[in-house]
C-alpha cells in the first residue's frame, strides 16, 4: 500500500476515534439535561464523520492510482458515491 493511502486510512480512523468520543460526551451531556452542550458535541462528531469520509475517499483514490486500470472501477464507484451525497 502506498504512504499515502496509509495516511489516509490513519487520519479517517484518528477522525472516527473523534466522532465517537464526541457521540459518548453529547450523550452524558443529553442526559444530565443540557441540550446546547450535546448538540454542540453531536456536531463537532459530525464533522468529524465528514472529514473521515472525505480520508477514506482519497485513500480509494490513492490504491486506484497506484495500482491503475484494476482499480479503476473503484474510483467510478466513489464519484458516483459522491454525487448522492
Amino acid at each position: 500500500m502506498s504512504k499515502k493511502a496509509a495516511e489516509h486510512h490513519r487520519k479517517a480512523s484518528e477522525h472516527h476515534t473523534h466522532a465517537a468520543r464526541h457521540h459518548e460526551e453529547a450523550a452524558k451531556h443529553h442526559d444530565a439535561g443540557h441540550h446546547e452542550k450535546a448538540a454542540h458535541h453531536a456536531h463537532t462528531a459530525r464533522a468529524h464523520a465528514v472529514h473521515a469520509r472525505g480520508h477514506a475517499e482519497e485513500a480509494t483514490i490513492a490504491h486506484s492510482e497506484e495500482h491503475g486500470k484494476n482499480s479503476l472501477r473503484m474510483h467510478s464507484l466513489i464519484e458516483a458515491l459522491r454525487q448522492l451525497s
